[in-house]
């Protein structure tokens, strides 16, 4: 198989020359994932776009950071695991949590919640249980944080599916693997 490389900024269309320069004034870089969906302008942008408010209007930045990473281990995506453990230190977890938030077994009930059922829509393609669903309504959600929570699975699982395809250099630090026994 090829290998796919990750573009310069010189290798991509205009339209994704804009959005890396966006990307770099906005974050300092343009992280090798993105660069490389920038392969595609469109993808790029409508991927920035859709994930960029995926969730916002149900969630706060530690829940969507607790989707994402749950997802990203069902998906087994060390670019995504990495990437969404730095940021959900930035947003106040601690190294243990983001492993109890990965594992869907974390003390805090409302995330519990929210993670079991991202992490069964991931594991099911779709499908969660009714008492799964049921959990995360008892939480306060309604069908709106149903449909937002599942925009966020949606999102991420496409950038787990990119990692997962091309196998770029991943350019943040890595995260701790899981101990088999945390899934069980």
């Amino acid at each position: 198989m090829s290998k796919i490389q990750v573009p310069t900024r010189d290798q991509v269309d205009p339209k994704a020359q804009a959005i890396f320069d966006q990307l770099k004034k906005q974050l300092g870089t343009v992280p090798n994932l993105y660069a490389t969906i920038g392969y595609s302008s469109e993808a790029l942008e409508n991927f920035l776009g859709f994930s960029g408010k995926a969730g916002k209007s149900s969630f706060n930045g530690k829940e969507i950071e607790a989707i994402k990473l749950v997802v990203s281990e069902v998906n087994d995506c060390v670019y995504c695991l990495a990437a969404h453990t730095m940021l959900a230190k930035m947003q106040g977890f601690s190294e243990e949590e983001t492993i109890e938030l990965r594992s869907a077994n974390i003390a805090d009930s409302r995330l519990r919640a929210i993670t079991q059922l991202a992490r069964e829509l991931a594991q099911q393609r779709g499908k969660a249980s009714e008492a799964a669903i049921e959990r995360f309504f008892n939480e306060g959600f309604d069908e709106k944080g149903l449909i937002d929570l599942i925009s966020v699975v949606a999102a991420i699982t496409f950038t787990n599916y990119v990692h997962k395809t091309t196998d770029v250099p991943v350019d943040f630090p890595k995260a701790q693997l899981l101990q088999q026994s945390v899934l069980n």
